[in-house]
């Protein structure tokens, strides 16, 4: 008979978590085990509650470590406990249902780490309306030949026209090699007039930093050495990682929400797993105030411009598979 796995009982809030494996190692390069993955969610749980909440949620799950398989995951992992909750999707394309993660409490992050999850990628929209997104995401995603000093002045310039258009953006870094800004916006359209609305604030810092930008929708025609503002990742059922989200990284990278003061100084290898529960200690959660700030902008202005710009010639490409 084969032996049974090993495991921790974890107390999270109310809720009792059993985590198997505990010692199993999921970043090489440092010994980082599974248990240490679920200790830093715990240590910024209020940040990833935050950032998640009543999000249907992608997991990127790394069964074995990052030395084996990432697996994709709409659907939420078989086992579940009653006390973990979801959101039902529905994709037209494929006349598919899905039941996605829909975190409420930090046991429900524990909870699907304990399923392998290293990464979180969550909707713009909330489970009560999920065609409505509340969040518009800025992603400067940098060409194979950028730098990251590219990545900062073009976050120098989406502050400027932000602060021109009276809106409050919370930055953070990608965990990889760039930068995302999220605003809160009123839920008052669906996916492609927000993406919409995305590109036409992109094609302004295009404008502004044409050295630096590029809009191009095909990566194939982009100029190497040039950033991509991905005005996509506000389409439907397209995600990112959220804020606090570890990535699937050797250096158990973190993407970190930042104050647009420490952009110009900080690298995104700063925060990991090893530096970011210190840093949420003393700092607390950055984005906590993302709900109170900006949640009454009007993308008006911004469709405005898309009018504008396709009154020019300039239309909005559209998305492939995209459900809506």
């Amino acid at each position: 008979m084969a032996s049974k796995s090993p495991f921790v009982e974890l107390e999270v809030d109310d809720r009792t978590v059993k985590v198997t494996n505990p010692d199993r190692v999921y970043f090489p390069q440092s010994g980082a085990t599974k248990l240490d993955l679920v200790e830093y969610y715990r240590a910024v749980g209020p940040g990833i509650v935050n950032a998640l909440f009543e999000r249907p949620c992608m997991l990127h799950r790394f069964p074995k470590g990052l030395a084996g398989e990432k697996v994709h995951q709409k659907r939420l992992p078989p086992g579940a406990p009653g006390w973990v909750e979801t959101v039902r999707l529905h994709f037209p394309r494929w006349n598919r249902t899905a039941d996605e993660l829909c975190v409420t409490e930090l046991a429900s992050v524990i909870w699907a780490v304990q399923m392998s999850t290293v990464e979180f990628h969550p909707w713009n929209s909330r489970r009560a309306d999920p065609e409505k997104p509340d969040e518009w995401r800025i992603d400067l995603d940098p060409g194979p030949l950028s730098d990251y000093a590219q990545v900062r002045r073009v976050a120098g310039v989406v502050h400027e026209v932000l602060d021109e258009l009276g809106v409050v953006g919370f930055p953070k870094t990608s965990g990889g090699s760039g930068l995302h800004v999220y605003v809160r916006i009123r839920p008052d359209h669906g996916h492609k007039e927000v993406r919409r609305a995305a590109l036409a604030f992109a094609r302004e810092v295009e404008r502004r930093a044409p050295d630096d930008v590029t809009t191009t929708w095909w990566r194939k025609d982009r100029d190497p050495h040039h950033l991509f503002v991905d005005y996509n990742q506000n389409a439907r059922d397209h995600t990112i990682a959220a804020a606090y989200s570890v990535r699937g990284l050797p250096d158990a990278r973190v993407s970190a929400p930042v104050a647009w003061d420490e952009v110009d100084d900080c690298e995104p290898e700063d925060f990991t797993i090893f530096t970011m529960p210190e840093r949420f200690a003393r700092l607390g959660d950055l984005h906590a105030t993302i709900d109170d700030d900006a949640s009454t902008y009007d993308l008006a202005p911004l469709l405005q411009w898309a009018d504008r710009d396709e009154a020019e010639g300039r239309e909005t490409p559209e998305v492939p598979d995209d459900d809506g």
